[in-house]
């Protein structure tokens, strides 16, 4: 219970600010604020190769200033504990023969990424990239879904490993490169994964769209 409570109460609060922070730069980018999203909407046609990378280097950018705001307010031991926010695989603990890495296998946790990243493509992004849906749905119903989702499977990864160490599916690179970055450290063990993942993903995910009727809009 001890180590659910933690994920549960962190999840939703992901859901919560990953619904605000899209309805607040929808007006300017389209709710893109993650570099999975945005490279599924470049290989889905939705958006070009130039505001793709534009997108994602100001995701990072966002990232990177996101980490260095967050360790300006908050105390060393909650620095070390939640590593600012970042995504882990492992983590050094203190043992009976001194210091020993725990945490989770860097294939389980790239398998992890491809998965939840394809099942977060499907059951929300694709709300949002389908015209049809998004028009049934409403825009801000659809925020909260893609919101929802994403906080489920950030709770189902940590909850179903439970795993020291391993912090759950990054689910946003930006997010976790900013951590890195400010950071560093263990933060950088097994950091590409957090990139390779959601990019299997994303092209899985556009394959997946050529196989099937759609009406794909720019919505996200």
């Amino acid at each position: 219970m001890e180590t659910k409570t933690p994920n549960l109460i962190l999840s939703v609060l992901a859901a919560i600010i990953i619904t605000i922070l899209i309805l607040a730069t929808f007006p300017i980018s389209g709710g893109h604020i993650n570099p999975l999203v945005t490279f599924a909407a470049l290989l889905t046609g939705l958006i070009s190769l130039s505001k793709a990378i534009i997108y994602i280097l100001a995701q990072c950018v966002g990232g990177v200033f996101g980490a260095l705001a967050l360790k300006a307010v908050v105390d060393g031991e909650i620095q070390q504990t939640f590593s600012l926010g970042g995504c882990t695989l492992t983590v050094v603990a203190p043992g009976p023969n001194g210091p020993t890495v725990t945490g989770l296998e860097t294939g389980q946790a790239l398998w992890l990424e491809i998965i939840c990243g394809f099942v977060f493509l499907f059951a929300s992004g694709w709300m949002a990239f389908d015209q049809r849906q998004a028009k049934a749905l409403g825009r801000v119903n659809v925020f909260i879904i893609v919101g929802i989702v994403l906080g489920l499977l950030v709770f189902i990864s940590t909850t179903v490993t439970a795993t020291k160490g391993y912090a759950g599916a990054g689910l946003n690179p930006a997010r976790c490169l900013g951590p890195a970055i400010v950071r560093g450290g263990h933060l950088w063990d097994g950091h590409w994964v957090f990139w390779v993942g959601p990019a299997i993903a994303c092209v899985a995910f556009a394959l997946y769209t050529k196989l099937i009727p759609h009406q794909l809009s720019y919505t996200i």
